[in-house]
């Protein structure tokens, strides 16, 4: 019987879909049971002996792939795979996948919440009042204000509808844009510096890559505002946070809302020193529906590759399928 390796520690004794395709499919699952998200060493125990691995943003390192000659499959249950080091994966026929179409409404109305959560100052209202104080003051609008995006894929696209329900104006800078999208919704596409120039909320949900690293970086932080806000819901690595800290700690810019970090957990990061900043732990993309339809589109992919099958929209290696052997 092959294992499947069950990493994301929020699926753990879950009893749902994914699961029952899983077992009805002959697969033995294990779970680390470790209760947060698996580091190297951890990884390095628990995954010799597994076939596939539903995969959290635990890191797959080329270590850990050379300690797993078994493996076939790493099956994100999400769509980010920059914690997978995809040469490694590719040289040993690994197939990588992901779950597009499962999380984007997740990640908005994440969003919309970080968005919100800045115009109306929410965790220094809350903060004051459990300390007795009554803090009445006028908070910005969202109505009537430009909103900036940066990546106009299924999540930034599913930000802007959202965005509009607000009353918002939209722009985006997206190198291969859904023309007849922007078109029906009235999007203006700018450059990368204009939407930074723009924005009044600019939400960031572009792809992890060596080009895309530290976009968000003095030079960028010096276009925006000074009553302007960052949201990012997409990859840490996207922002500098040296740079992000000090534009907050001098008011260069208005706030910040951050899902996610360059490292994970953060641990002791200066950010956390500030009054400007609302922070969340990489749950944008995970509610209850979106966790399970995730974990489900996962367990499908390692399913069909087992019998054979290529699911080519999940699989973020294509060029493995020729020495793909299960």
């Amino acid at each position: 019987m092959s294992k499947v390796l069950v990493a994301p520690a929020p699926l753990d004794g879950l009893d749902v879909e994914f699961r029952s395709a899983l077992l009805a499919a002959k697969f033995e699952l294990i779970y680390p049971k470790l209760g947060h998200q698996m580091v190297e060493s951890e990884l390095l125990q628990y995954l010799p002996g597994n076939k596939a691995a539903l995969a959290g943003s635990e890191p797959y390192t080329r270590r850990v792939l050379e300690s797993a000659p078994d493996l076939r499959v790493i099956a994100r249950v999400g769509v980010g795979y920059d914690a997978v080091d995809m040469a490694a994966a590719s040289e040993r026929g690994i197939a990588v996948c992901i779950t597009p179409g499962t999380n984007q409404d997740s990640v908005a109305e994440h969003t919309m919440m970080l968005i919100l959560a800045l115009a109306r100052h929410l965790v220094k209202q809350h903060n004051s009042v459990c300390a007795g104080a009554w803090p009445r003051q006028a908070n910005v609008p969202v109505r009537g204000t430009t909103l900036g995006i940066l990546g106009l894929g299924r999540i930034g696209k599913a930000v802007a509808l959202r965005g509009l329900a607000f009353g918002m104006r939209l722009i985006a800078h997206e190198p291969f844009p859904d023309q007849p999208f922007v078109t029906k919704h009235e999007i203006q596409l700018c450059s990368r510096e204009q939407v930074f120039r723009e924005a009044d909320f600019l939400s960031i949900h572009a792809p992890m890559t060596a080009e895309s690293k530290h976009l968000v970086n003095a030079t960028s932080l010096g276009w925006m505002k000074p009553t302007a806000f960052l949201i990012n819901t997409s990859r840490g690595g996207l922002i500098n946070e040296l740079d992000l800290y000090d534009a907050l700690k001098h008011r260069r810019i208005a706030g910040a809302a951050l899902d996610v970090f360059e490292k994970e957990p953060p641990g002791d990061n200066p950010l956390f020193e500030l009054d400007n900043i609302v922070l969340t732990a990489h749950t944008a993309g995970v509610d209850t529906k979106s966790r399970d339809d995730m974990a489900l589109s996962a367990a499908q992919a390692i399913i069909d590759l087992s019998k054979g099958l290529w699911p080519a929209e999940k699989i973020v290696n294509p060029e493995v399928r020729s020495k793909f052997k299960w």
